[in-house]
Protein backbone atom coordinates (compact mmCIF):
# COMPACT_ATOMS: atom_id res chain seq x y z
CA UNK A 1 0.00 0.00 0.00
CA UNK A 2 1.36 3.53 -0.94
CA UNK A 3 1.23 5.90 1.91
CA UNK A 4 1.55 8.95 -0.40
CA UNK A 5 2.56 10.20 -3.17
CA UNK A 6 6.14 10.50 -1.86
CA UNK A 7 6.44 7.52 -1.65
CA UNK A 8 5.62 6.48 -5.80
CA UNK A 9 9.00 5.46 -7.37
CA UNK A 10 10.98 7.06 -5.05
CA UNK A 11 13.26 4.13 -3.42
CA UNK A 12 16.42 3.60 -1.46
CA UNK A 13 19.10 2.90 -4.57
CA UNK A 14 23.08 2.93 -4.46
CA UNK A 15 23.11 6.68 -5.37
CA UNK A 16 21.10 7.96 -2.65
CA UNK A 17 21.67 5.34 0.29
CA UNK A 18 24.59 4.10 1.60
CA UNK A 19 24.71 2.58 5.57
CA UNK A 20 26.46 5.27 7.83
CA UNK A 21 29.93 3.71 8.95
CA UNK A 22 32.39 5.78 10.34
CA UNK A 23 34.99 4.14 8.27
CA UNK A 24 34.20 6.58 5.53
CA UNK A 25 36.22 9.21 7.63
CA UNK A 26 39.43 7.64 7.45
CA UNK A 27 38.68 6.98 3.45
CA UNK A 28 37.41 10.98 2.67
CA UNK A 29 40.60 11.95 4.57
CA UNK A 30 43.18 9.95 3.33
CA UNK A 31 41.43 11.23 -0.25
CA UNK A 32 41.21 14.68 0.19
CA UNK A 33 45.08 15.46 2.59
CA UNK A 34 46.68 11.93 1.99
CA UNK A 35 50.28 13.80 3.23
CA UNK A 36 49.15 15.10 5.66
CA UNK A 37 50.40 13.43 9.21
CA UNK A 38 47.80 11.19 10.61
CA UNK A 39 49.82 9.66 13.56
CA UNK A 40 52.57 10.35 15.47
CA UNK A 41 54.43 7.89 17.92
CA UNK A 42 57.67 8.75 19.09
CA UNK A 43 59.92 9.83 16.04
CA UNK A 44 57.13 7.78 13.94
CA UNK A 45 55.03 9.59 11.32
CA UNK A 46 52.26 8.41 9.69
CA UNK A 47 50.41 10.08 6.69
CA UNK A 48 46.62 9.21 5.88
CA UNK A 49 47.67 7.76 2.42
CA UNK A 50 49.82 5.50 4.75
CA UNK A 51 47.01 4.81 7.52
CA UNK A 52 44.44 4.33 4.68
CA UNK A 53 47.04 1.78 3.47
CA UNK A 54 47.67 0.18 6.47
CA UNK A 55 44.02 -0.55 7.61
CA UNK A 56 43.25 -1.83 4.14
CA UNK A 57 46.32 -4.35 4.16
CA UNK A 58 44.75 -5.22 7.79
CA UNK A 59 41.50 -5.85 7.19
CA UNK A 60 42.51 -7.96 3.79
CA UNK A 61 44.85 -10.00 6.16
CA UNK A 62 42.23 -10.72 8.24
CA UNK A 63 39.86 -11.37 5.37
CA UNK A 64 42.43 -13.79 3.67
CA UNK A 65 42.34 -15.68 7.03
CA UNK A 66 38.91 -16.06 7.15
CA UNK A 67 37.54 -12.94 9.36
CA UNK A 68 34.28 -11.92 8.22
CA UNK A 69 30.85 -10.32 9.40
CA UNK A 70 29.93 -11.19 12.83
CA UNK A 71 33.58 -12.27 13.94
CA UNK A 72 35.47 -10.73 16.78
CA UNK A 73 38.90 -9.35 16.94
CA UNK A 74 39.99 -8.81 20.73
CA UNK A 75 43.17 -6.52 20.83
CA UNK A 76 45.23 -5.66 23.97
CA UNK A 77 47.43 -2.72 23.12
CA UNK A 78 48.21 0.34 24.23
CA UNK A 79 47.80 3.56 22.59
CA UNK A 80 49.94 3.32 20.07
CA UNK A 81 49.41 3.73 16.25
CA UNK A 82 48.23 0.12 15.61
CA UNK A 83 45.02 0.66 17.71
CA UNK A 84 44.39 3.21 15.95
CA UNK A 85 44.87 0.87 12.28
CA UNK A 86 42.17 -1.87 14.13
CA UNK A 87 39.41 0.98 14.57
CA UNK A 88 39.40 0.92 10.71
CA UNK A 89 40.74 -2.40 9.79
CA UNK A 90 39.27 -4.59 11.87
CA UNK A 91 35.48 -3.57 10.81
CA UNK A 92 36.74 -3.66 7.48
CA UNK A 93 36.62 -6.82 6.40
CA UNK A 94 33.20 -7.13 8.46
CA UNK A 95 34.34 -8.16 11.77
CA UNK A 96 33.82 -6.82 15.87
CA UNK A 97 36.71 -4.83 17.36
CA UNK A 98 36.62 -5.76 21.44
CA UNK A 99 39.17 -3.59 22.73
CA UNK A 100 40.61 -5.25 26.34
CA UNK A 101 41.14 -3.69 29.32
CA UNK A 102 44.62 -3.52 30.15
CA UNK A 103 44.61 -3.16 33.35
CA UNK A 104 42.33 -5.91 34.09
CA UNK A 105 43.22 -9.51 35.85
CA UNK A 106 43.83 -12.49 33.85
CA UNK A 107 40.34 -13.87 34.85
CA UNK A 108 38.43 -10.83 33.53
CA UNK A 109 39.78 -11.26 30.49
CA UNK A 110 39.93 -14.74 30.09
CA UNK A 111 36.08 -14.12 30.90
CA UNK A 112 36.01 -11.68 27.78
CA UNK A 113 37.87 -13.52 24.71
CA UNK A 114 35.59 -16.57 25.96
CA UNK A 115 32.31 -14.36 25.93
CA UNK A 116 33.19 -12.82 22.62
CA UNK A 117 34.35 -15.76 21.10
CA UNK A 118 37.41 -14.24 19.79
CA UNK A 119 39.14 -15.97 16.63
CA UNK A 120 42.26 -13.62 16.82
CA UNK A 121 44.07 -11.78 19.74
CA UNK A 122 46.46 -8.84 18.47
CA UNK A 123 48.30 -7.98 21.93
CA UNK A 124 51.22 -5.78 22.85
CA UNK A 125 54.45 -7.88 23.85
CA UNK A 126 53.83 -5.89 27.21
CA UNK A 127 50.85 -7.18 28.34
CA UNK A 128 52.47 -10.82 27.69
CA UNK A 129 52.45 -11.85 31.07
CA UNK A 130 48.50 -11.63 31.74
CA UNK A 131 47.42 -12.50 28.79
CA UNK A 132 49.53 -15.63 28.51
CA UNK A 133 47.73 -16.53 32.16
CA UNK A 134 44.16 -15.23 30.76
CA UNK A 135 45.25 -17.85 27.71
CA UNK A 136 45.67 -20.99 29.63
CA UNK A 137 42.39 -20.19 31.79
CA UNK A 138 40.37 -19.29 28.64
CA UNK A 139 38.37 -21.96 26.06
CA UNK A 140 38.62 -20.23 23.01
CA UNK A 141 41.93 -20.69 21.32
CA UNK A 142 42.48 -17.74 19.31
CA UNK A 143 45.08 -17.45 16.73
CA UNK A 144 47.69 -14.87 18.56
CA UNK A 145 49.15 -11.60 17.10
CA UNK A 146 52.14 -9.85 18.62
CA UNK A 147 52.86 -6.59 18.26
CA UNK A 148 56.01 -5.24 19.12
CA UNK A 149 56.24 -1.57 19.28
CA UNK A 150 58.26 0.06 16.87
CA UNK A 151 59.07 3.32 18.48
CA UNK A 152 59.10 1.78 22.90
CA UNK A 153 60.41 -1.55 22.23
CA UNK A 154 58.79 -4.17 24.84
CA UNK A 155 60.91 -7.23 26.65
CA UNK A 156 58.04 -9.53 27.10
CA UNK A 157 56.96 -12.97 25.24
CA UNK A 158 56.15 -13.36 22.18
CA UNK A 159 52.99 -15.72 22.88
CA UNK A 160 51.86 -16.18 18.66
CA UNK A 161 53.04 -17.17 15.60
CA UNK A 162 53.34 -14.31 13.40
CA UNK A 163 54.14 -10.40 14.16
CA UNK A 164 51.97 -7.33 13.24
CA UNK A 165 53.96 -6.38 10.53
CA UNK A 166 53.79 -9.68 9.33
CA UNK A 167 50.43 -9.86 9.18
CA UNK A 168 49.73 -6.51 7.48
CA UNK A 169 52.35 -7.70 4.86
CA UNK A 170 49.40 -10.58 3.94
CA UNK A 171 47.08 -7.73 2.71
CA UNK A 172 46.44 -6.01 0.04
CA UNK A 173 46.53 -2.49 -0.22
CA UNK A 174 43.91 -1.96 -2.44
CA UNK A 175 41.83 -4.08 -0.72
CA UNK A 176 38.07 -2.48 -0.46
CA UNK A 177 37.03 -4.42 1.98
CA UNK A 178 33.44 -5.58 3.81
CA UNK A 179 32.07 -2.11 4.39
CA UNK A 180 28.79 -2.46 5.97
CA UNK A 181 25.51 -3.17 4.00
CA UNK A 182 23.74 -2.55 6.99
CA UNK A 183 24.71 0.36 9.47
CA UNK A 184 22.81 -1.76 12.32
CA UNK A 185 25.90 -4.13 11.76
CA UNK A 186 27.84 -4.53 15.08
CA UNK A 187 31.71 -2.14 14.64
CA UNK A 188 32.82 -3.08 18.16
CA UNK A 189 32.44 -4.78 21.94
CA UNK A 190 33.22 -3.19 25.00
CA UNK A 191 32.88 -4.93 27.99
CA UNK A 192 31.72 -2.99 31.42
CA UNK A 193 33.61 -3.23 34.51
CA UNK A 194 31.27 -6.30 35.87
CA UNK A 195 30.08 -4.31 38.71
CA UNK A 196 27.96 -6.67 40.34
CA UNK A 197 29.16 -10.23 38.45
CA UNK A 198 30.82 -11.07 35.36
CA UNK A 199 31.11 -7.72 32.81
CA UNK A 200 28.68 -7.12 30.41
CA UNK A 201 29.21 -7.21 26.25
CA UNK A 202 28.15 -4.26 25.04
CA UNK A 203 27.55 -3.73 22.01
CA UNK A 204 28.33 -0.82 18.79
CA UNK A 205 26.92 -0.50 15.70
CA UNK A 206 28.06 1.47 12.55
CA UNK A 207 25.82 4.16 13.02
CA UNK A 208 25.98 4.70 16.55
CA UNK A 209 29.62 4.89 16.00
CA UNK A 210 29.90 7.28 13.03
CA UNK A 211 27.06 9.84 14.49
CA UNK A 212 28.95 9.94 18.19
CA UNK A 213 32.11 10.42 16.19
CA UNK A 214 30.51 13.65 14.51
CA UNK A 215 28.97 14.44 17.51
CA UNK A 216 32.48 14.75 19.54
CA UNK A 217 33.62 16.91 16.60
CA UNK A 218 30.93 19.45 16.79
CA UNK A 219 30.39 19.41 20.70
CA UNK A 220 33.81 19.85 21.05
CA UNK A 221 34.50 22.55 19.00
CA UNK A 222 37.52 20.62 16.74
CA UNK A 223 38.71 22.48 14.14
CA UNK A 224 40.06 21.00 10.92
CA UNK A 225 43.36 19.44 11.40
CA UNK A 226 42.67 19.05 14.87
CA UNK A 227 45.33 18.06 17.27
CA UNK A 228 44.19 15.21 19.85
CA UNK A 229 46.69 13.85 22.34
CA UNK A 230 45.75 10.15 23.53
CA UNK A 231 45.78 10.71 27.22
CA UNK A 232 42.30 8.93 27.22
CA UNK A 233 42.57 4.50 26.69
CA UNK A 234 41.40 3.99 23.61
CA UNK A 235 40.46 0.66 25.00
CA UNK A 236 37.95 2.89 26.76
CA UNK A 237 34.41 3.23 25.01
CA UNK A 238 36.82 2.86 21.75
CA UNK A 239 38.16 5.96 23.26
CA UNK A 240 35.03 7.84 23.47
CA UNK A 241 34.72 7.02 19.24
CA UNK A 242 37.45 9.86 19.08
CA UNK A 243 39.86 7.24 16.90
CA UNK A 244 37.19 8.14 14.46
CA UNK A 245 36.62 11.40 14.90
CA UNK A 246 40.22 12.76 14.09
CA UNK A 247 39.52 11.72 11.03
CA UNK A 248 36.26 13.64 10.41
CA UNK A 249 38.47 16.61 10.31
CA UNK A 250 41.48 15.06 9.07
CA UNK A 251 43.70 15.64 12.34
CA UNK A 252 46.43 14.08 14.23
CA UNK A 253 46.77 11.71 16.51
CA UNK A 254 49.63 11.66 18.90
CA UNK A 255 50.11 8.76 20.69
CA UNK A 256 51.53 8.09 23.99
CA UNK A 257 51.79 4.50 25.49
CA UNK A 258 51.95 5.85 29.12
CA UNK A 259 50.35 8.95 30.96
CA UNK A 260 52.51 10.81 32.48
CA UNK A 261 53.49 14.67 32.95
CA UNK A 262 56.88 15.30 31.22
CA UNK A 263 55.56 13.79 27.99
CA UNK A 264 52.55 15.51 28.17
CA UNK A 265 53.68 18.71 28.35
CA UNK A 266 56.66 18.04 25.68
CA UNK A 267 53.92 16.63 23.29
CA UNK A 268 51.67 19.91 23.92
CA UNK A 269 54.69 22.35 22.92
CA UNK A 270 55.87 20.18 20.65
CA UNK A 271 52.90 19.27 18.42
CA UNK A 272 50.60 22.01 18.90
CA UNK A 273 48.09 19.88 20.78
CA UNK A 274 44.38 21.42 20.60
CA UNK A 275 42.61 18.95 22.36
CA UNK A 276 42.86 15.84 24.64
CA UNK A 277 40.53 13.55 27.13
CA UNK A 278 40.87 12.08 30.73
CA UNK A 279 39.76 11.28 33.85
CA UNK A 280 40.64 13.51 37.11
CA UNK A 281 44.01 11.91 37.65
CA UNK A 282 44.99 12.96 34.23
CA UNK A 283 44.54 16.86 35.13
CA UNK A 284 46.14 15.71 38.96
CA UNK A 285 49.39 14.49 36.57
CA UNK A 286 49.44 17.88 34.55
CA UNK A 287 48.78 19.81 37.65
CA UNK A 288 51.71 18.40 40.10
CA UNK A 289 53.93 18.32 37.08
CA UNK A 290 57.91 19.36 38.40
CA UNK A 291 58.96 22.99 37.23
CA UNK A 292 61.45 20.39 34.90
CA UNK A 293 58.72 18.73 33.46
CA UNK A 294 56.22 21.96 32.69
CA UNK A 295 56.54 23.15 29.23
CA UNK A 296 54.81 26.73 28.20
CA UNK A 297 50.85 26.19 27.11
CA UNK A 298 51.00 28.99 24.84
CA UNK A 299 47.33 27.97 23.02
CA UNK A 300 44.43 26.92 25.08
CA UNK A 301 43.72 23.34 24.86
CA UNK A 302 40.52 21.65 25.58
CA UNK A 303 40.59 18.93 27.89
CA UNK A 304 37.80 16.64 28.00
CA UNK A 305 36.86 15.22 31.38
CA UNK A 306 34.51 12.82 32.43
CA UNK A 307 33.40 11.16 35.97
CA UNK A 308 32.99 13.11 39.26
CA UNK A 309 32.92 16.79 38.48
CA UNK A 310 36.73 18.70 39.16
CA UNK A 311 36.27 20.81 42.28
CA UNK A 312 36.57 24.86 41.53
CA UNK A 313 40.43 25.11 43.24
CA UNK A 314 41.17 22.19 40.10
CA UNK A 315 39.54 23.79 37.38
CA UNK A 316 40.85 26.96 38.17
CA UNK A 317 44.25 25.88 38.66
CA UNK A 318 43.80 24.17 35.09
CA UNK A 319 42.53 27.24 33.34
CA UNK A 320 45.95 29.14 34.89
CA UNK A 321 47.98 26.07 33.79
CA UNK A 322 46.20 26.63 29.83
CA UNK A 323 43.86 23.79 29.89
CA UNK A 324 40.09 24.67 29.07
CA UNK A 325 38.18 22.31 30.70
CA UNK A 326 35.06 20.51 29.45
CA UNK A 327 32.47 18.40 31.76
CA UNK A 328 31.45 15.27 29.59
CA UNK A 329 28.64 12.28 30.82
CA UNK A 330 27.41 9.22 29.32
CA UNK A 331 28.12 5.73 30.08
CA UNK A 332 30.01 2.46 27.73
CA UNK A 333 25.68 1.71 26.62
CA UNK A 334 26.09 5.38 25.37
CA UNK A 335 29.26 5.20 23.08
CA UNK A 336 31.06 7.20 25.71
CA UNK A 337 29.83 10.65 26.98
CA UNK A 338 26.63 11.95 25.07
CA UNK A 339 26.05 14.75 27.70
CA UNK A 340 27.96 17.77 28.13
CA UNK A 341 28.06 20.64 30.21
CA UNK A 342 27.07 23.05 27.34
CA UNK A 343 28.63 26.22 29.23
CA UNK A 344 26.62 29.42 28.76
CA UNK A 345 28.67 32.89 28.27
CA UNK A 346 26.34 34.66 30.67
CA UNK A 347 27.47 32.67 33.74
CA UNK A 348 31.15 33.78 33.39
CA UNK A 349 30.37 36.73 35.69
CA UNK A 350 29.18 34.48 38.14
CA UNK A 351 30.69 34.87 41.93
CA UNK A 352 33.03 31.62 42.41
CA UNK A 353 30.29 28.87 44.25
CA UNK A 354 27.75 30.09 41.74
CA UNK A 355 30.07 29.65 38.87
CA UNK A 356 31.68 25.79 40.77
CA UNK A 357 27.81 25.44 41.16
CA UNK A 358 27.26 25.11 37.39
CA UNK A 359 30.36 23.66 36.48
CA UNK A 360 29.27 20.73 38.66
CA UNK A 361 26.17 20.05 36.37
CA UNK A 362 26.39 16.64 33.99
CA UNK A 363 24.44 18.95 31.45
CA UNK A 364 22.62 18.34 28.16
CA UNK A 365 22.51 16.07 25.62
CA UNK A 366 24.75 15.66 22.76
CA UNK A 367 23.88 16.77 19.52
CA UNK A 368 23.59 13.54 17.91
CA UNK A 369 21.54 12.15 20.96
CA UNK A 370 17.43 11.98 20.50
CA UNK A 371 16.11 12.71 24.56
CA UNK A 372 17.90 12.76 27.43
CA UNK A 373 15.97 12.73 30.79
CA UNK A 374 15.60 12.33 34.66
CA UNK A 375 12.29 9.95 34.82
CA UNK A 376 10.72 8.17 37.25
CA UNK A 377 11.57 4.20 36.99
CA UNK A 378 7.89 3.66 38.30
CA UNK A 379 5.05 5.77 36.51
CA UNK A 380 7.99 6.01 33.89
CA UNK A 381 6.90 9.54 33.75
CA UNK A 382 9.91 12.54 33.90
CA UNK A 383 10.64 14.21 37.19
CA UNK A 384 9.65 17.79 38.06
CA UNK A 385 12.54 20.65 36.81
CA UNK A 386 13.10 21.21 40.52
CA UNK A 387 16.70 20.60 41.00
CA UNK A 388 15.56 18.48 44.09
CA UNK A 389 13.09 15.90 42.89
CA UNK A 390 15.88 12.65 42.41
CA UNK A 391 14.64 10.01 39.34
CA UNK A 392 16.92 7.90 37.11
CA UNK A 393 18.94 9.33 34.33
CA UNK A 394 17.49 7.63 30.62
CA UNK A 395 18.89 7.76 27.37
CA UNK A 396 17.09 7.03 23.85
CA UNK A 397 18.66 7.54 20.62
CA UNK A 398 20.79 6.42 17.84
CA UNK A 399 24.09 6.47 20.02
CA UNK A 400 22.89 4.44 22.68
CA UNK A 401 24.09 0.71 22.51
CA UNK A 402 22.66 -2.01 20.22
CA UNK A 403 22.65 -4.19 23.37
CA UNK A 404 24.10 -6.86 25.57
CA UNK A 405 26.28 -9.29 23.80
CA UNK A 406 23.98 -12.52 24.71
CA UNK A 407 22.31 -11.56 27.26
CA UNK A 408 18.53 -10.92 26.28
CA UNK A 409 17.04 -10.54 30.23
CA UNK A 410 19.74 -7.78 31.07
CA UNK A 411 19.16 -5.90 26.93
CA UNK A 412 14.91 -6.02 27.78
CA UNK A 413 15.52 -5.02 31.57
CA UNK A 414 17.80 -2.15 30.20
CA UNK A 415 16.01 -0.55 27.39
CA UNK A 416 12.31 -0.74 29.51
CA UNK A 417 9.87 2.13 28.34
CA UNK A 418 11.86 2.69 25.12
CA UNK A 419 14.43 4.47 27.02
CA UNK A 420 17.63 3.27 28.15
CA UNK A 421 17.84 2.88 32.00
CA UNK A 422 21.17 4.09 33.03
CA UNK A 423 21.06 2.96 36.56
CA UNK A 424 22.18 6.95 37.91
CA UNK A 425 19.95 8.57 40.13
CA UNK A 426 19.84 12.82 38.98
CA UNK A 427 17.93 16.07 39.30
CA UNK A 428 16.70 18.03 36.59
CA UNK A 429 17.32 22.27 36.73
CA UNK A 430 14.76 24.66 36.05
CA UNK A 431 17.30 25.17 32.83
CA UNK A 432 16.70 21.34 31.74
CA UNK A 433 20.68 20.99 32.61
CA UNK A 434 21.17 17.19 34.63
CA UNK A 435 23.25 16.99 37.63
CA UNK A 436 24.32 13.37 38.95
CA UNK A 437 23.42 12.54 42.82
CA UNK A 438 24.05 9.40 43.36
CA UNK A 439 25.01 6.09 41.81
CA UNK A 440 21.88 2.89 42.29
CA UNK A 441 24.70 0.64 42.54
CA UNK A 442 27.53 2.23 44.73
CA UNK A 443 29.64 2.27 41.89
CA UNK A 444 32.83 3.72 43.23
CA UNK A 445 34.85 6.27 39.92
CA UNK A 446 38.79 5.95 40.74
CA UNK A 447 41.07 7.27 37.86
CA UNK A 448 38.37 7.06 35.38
CA UNK A 449 37.62 2.98 36.19
CA UNK A 450 34.62 2.11 37.51
CA UNK A 451 34.90 0.15 40.65
CA UNK A 452 32.07 -1.93 42.13
CA UNK A 453 31.52 -1.85 45.80
CA UNK A 454 29.83 -4.85 46.08
CA UNK A 455 33.04 -6.55 44.31
CA UNK A 456 34.84 -5.66 46.67
CA UNK A 457 33.18 -6.34 49.32
CA UNK A 458 32.45 -10.06 48.22
CA UNK A 459 36.62 -10.30 47.85
CA UNK A 460 37.13 -8.77 52.02
CA UNK A 461 34.11 -11.31 53.29
CA UNK A 462 36.27 -14.52 51.64
CA UNK A 463 38.62 -13.80 53.62
CA UNK A 464 38.08 -16.10 57.13
CA UNK A 465 38.94 -13.09 59.54
CA UNK A 466 35.76 -10.65 58.02
CA UNK A 467 32.60 -10.69 59.52
CA UNK A 468 30.99 -8.10 57.77
CA UNK A 469 32.05 -5.14 55.17
CA UNK A 470 30.88 -2.28 53.40
CA UNK A 471 32.78 -0.26 50.85
CA UNK A 472 32.52 2.98 50.09
CA UNK A 473 33.97 6.41 47.85
CA UNK A 474 36.68 7.79 49.94
CA UNK A 475 37.32 11.49 48.11
CA UNK A 476 40.74 11.58 46.67
CA UNK A 477 42.92 14.23 45.47
CA UNK A 478 44.94 12.10 42.90
CA UNK A 479 42.02 9.49 41.92
CA UNK A 480 39.04 11.50 42.78
CA UNK A 481 37.51 8.78 44.52
CA UNK A 482 38.96 5.38 46.12
CA UNK A 483 37.63 2.11 47.71
CA UNK A 484 37.77 2.46 51.70
CA UNK A 485 36.36 -0.58 53.71
CA UNK A 486 35.04 -0.33 56.88
CA UNK A 487 35.37 -3.81 58.47
CA UNK A 488 33.77 -6.24 61.81
CA UNK A 489 36.04 -8.80 62.37
CA UNK A 490 34.63 -12.34 63.50
CA UNK A 491 34.82 -13.03 67.38
CA UNK A 492 38.11 -13.80 68.34
CA UNK A 493 39.59 -13.37 64.68
CA UNK A 494 41.82 -10.47 64.08
CA UNK A 495 43.83 -9.32 60.93
CA UNK A 496 45.46 -5.93 60.06
CA UNK A 497 44.57 -3.13 57.13
CA UNK A 498 47.73 -3.99 55.57
CA UNK A 499 46.73 -8.01 55.50
CA UNK A 500 43.24 -7.22 53.84
CA UNK A 501 44.84 -4.80 51.44
CA UNK A 502 47.07 -7.63 50.18
CA UNK A 503 44.34 -10.45 50.80
CA UNK A 504 41.83 -7.73 48.51
CA UNK A 505 45.39 -8.15 45.58
CA UNK A 506 45.17 -11.58 45.62
CA UNK A 507 41.78 -11.28 44.45
CA UNK A 508 41.17 -8.36 42.44
CA UNK A 509 42.71 -5.95 39.65
CA UNK A 510 44.96 -3.64 41.75
CA UNK A 511 42.96 -0.43 41.21
CA UNK A 512 39.64 -1.92 42.57
CA UNK A 513 41.80 -2.37 45.86
CA UNK A 514 40.85 -0.59 49.54
CA UNK A 515 43.49 1.98 49.94
CA UNK A 516 42.03 2.24 53.64
CA UNK A 517 40.68 -0.20 56.10
CA UNK A 518 38.76 1.11 58.83
CA UNK A 519 37.65 -1.84 61.44
CA UNK A 520 34.05 -0.56 63.48
CA UNK A 521 30.59 -1.90 64.31
CA UNK A 522 28.98 -1.32 60.88
CA UNK A 523 25.67 0.69 61.60
CA UNK A 524 22.55 -1.17 60.68
CA UNK A 525 18.77 -0.87 59.94
CA UNK A 526 16.15 -2.39 61.98
CA UNK A 527 16.16 -5.00 59.50
CA UNK A 528 19.91 -5.57 59.83
CA UNK A 529 20.77 -4.00 56.40
CA UNK A 530 24.35 -2.13 56.68
CA UNK A 531 23.65 1.49 56.17
CA UNK A 532 26.23 3.28 53.63
CA UNK A 533 25.04 6.40 53.88
CA UNK A 534 26.16 7.07 57.60
CA UNK A 535 29.88 5.70 56.19
CA UNK A 536 29.72 8.01 53.28
CA UNK A 537 28.76 11.04 55.89
CA UNK A 538 32.32 10.41 57.62
CA UNK A 539 33.65 11.92 54.53
CA UNK A 540 31.74 14.86 54.00
CA UNK A 541 33.20 18.29 55.38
Amino acid sequence: MVSSIYDVDLEKNPANHQPLTPLTLLERAADVYPDRTAVIHGSMRVSYRDLRTRAHKLGSALAKRGLSRGDTVAVMLANTPAMIECHYGVPMCGAVLNTLNTRLDAATLAFSLDHGEAKVLITDREFSKVIKEALAIAQVKPVVIDYDDPAFPQTGDRLGAIEYEELLAEGDQDYVGGFPQDEWDAISLNYTSGTTSNPKGVVYHHRGAHLLAIGNVVTCSMPKHAVYLWTLPMFHCNGWCFPWSISAVAGTHVCLRAVRAGPIYEAIAEHGVTHMSGAPIVMSIILNATEAEKRPVTTPVTFLTAAAPPPEAVLSAMNAAGFAVTHLYGLTETYGPAVVNDWNSDWDALSGSEWAAKKARQGVRYLMLDALDVIDPETMQPVPADGTTIGEVMFRGNVVMKGYLKNRKATREAFEGGWFHSGDLGVKHPDGYLQLKDRSKDIIISGGENISSIEVEDALYKHPAVQSAAVVAKPDEKWGETPCAFVELRAGATATAEELIAWCRQHLAAYKCPRHIVFTDLPRTSTGKIQKFKLRDQFKS
